[in-house]
């Protein structure tokens, strides 16, 4: 169960604040849920522990109010899914991991039901789908399908590129993940999206190393 745990903890930051955050709904039921979610987002570019913890902290609160005032939003659904989520990977693994994971997850299904096209939602499940493995849940054609579902609907999607990229270069198709994590970094950088720069330098320099050796003759 630990390890299990591990793994999820691990991926949780790989499906928060997957696009622009223009895509949340702006109607007047909205502005909580886009309160929640910008708190995630400036948790999540804060440098020190303190400061993350508070801004998740809010936003957990922002999205419970959310929810509480429009059990059928959505996006308020999701705005907690992504406080949650942080607030378990502040200190990694917890007694109170499985709890919180149970949760974390019971919000994001939640946003699925109410929304199935819910972009953000979407990328989520399927960076964990193609993660995860399969004892866990975890669903790699499935996940694919539903991050290229998202990058064809929202090409400037910049998560759901990097997980595919993740997946093209453990296949060794080193050349698709080059050119996912390019434009994943191109799009981070041109929408200032500065959590998601490094990861997305990182995994294009590790596609080009994978590439270069694959191409280097043997001996």
């Amino acid at each position: 169960m630990k390890s299990a745990l591990l793994v999820l903890l691990m991926l949780i930051p790989s499906g928060i604040l997957l696009l622009p955050s223009t895509t949340m709904a702006e109607s007047s039921g909205g502005t909580l849920p886009k309160q929640a979610l910008d708190q995630c987002h400036q948790g999540r570019l804060a440098k020190d522990r303190d400061t993350r913890l508070a801004h998740f902290q809010q936003g957990q609160r922002l999205g419970e109010q959310a929810v509480a005032e429009d059990e059928g939003s959505a996006d308020a659904h999701f705005a907690l899914f992504c406080n949650l989520g942080e607030l378990l990977r502040i200190d990694g693994e917890t007694l109170t991991s499985l709890f919180g994971l149970r949760r974390m997850m019971k919000e994001l299904d939640r946003t699925l039901e109410i929304v199935p096209t819910h972009l953000e939602a979407l990328s989520a499940k399927g960076t964990l789908l193609v993660k995860l493995p399969s004892l866990l849940g975890g669903d790699v054609k499935e996940g694919e399908r539903l991050l290229q579902q998202v990058i064809q609907q929202a090409p400037k999607a910049v998560n759901a590129r990097l997980a595919l990229a993740r997946v093209r270069c453990e296949r060794g198709q080193h050349d698709e993940a080059m050119a996912l994590a390019g434009a994943a970094l191109v799009i981070a950088q041109t929408q200032k999206q500065m959590d998601f720069i490094p990861e997305a330098e990182a995994l294009l320099q590790q596609a080009r190393v994978n590439g270069a050796k694959s191409k280097e003759p043997r001996s």
